[in-house]
């Protein structure tokens, strides 16, 4: 299940409601319902700030005409939690084995390195 998306607005702990993005091309700023996800050149905004947006002279705001809401949890994400739960709890899940021919003290892309203090 997601946790609930916070106000991008420095110090607003209000959940988001709504999604700001910039068309900068157009000079439109678009605010609409909620993304799905959350992505780097969008906002979310709670609802006292989607509704009170404002932007420089020249550009334009295109605005949700319904109202903002909360999202629903979906039945995917109650799924999803339920079989990543199932799934770590089965016995018998296979445990992955190192490498033998890996080398000593590499885990992934970390690499385990000799203290610099030597005496």
């Amino acid at each position: 299940m997601r946790s609930v998306r916070r106000c991008s607005r420095t110090g607003c702990l209000n959940p988001a409601v709504a999604t700001l993005t910039y068309a900068y091309a157009d000079s439109t700023a678009v605010v609409g319902p909620l993304a799905t996800y959350s992505e780097p050149h969008s906002y979310d905004l709670c609802e006292e700030h989607a509704l009170r947006l404002t932007v420089p002279r020249g550009w334009e705001v295109v605005r949700h005409d319904g109202e903002f809401a909360l999202p629903e949890p979906s039945v995917d994400d109650l799924t999803a939690l339920a079989e990543a739960v199932r799934e770590a709890g089965r016995v018998d899940r296979p445990v992955e084995q190192p490498d033998p021919g890996a080398a000593a003290g590499r885990r992934g892309h970390l690499r385990v390195l000799p203290d610099p203090v030597t005496d």
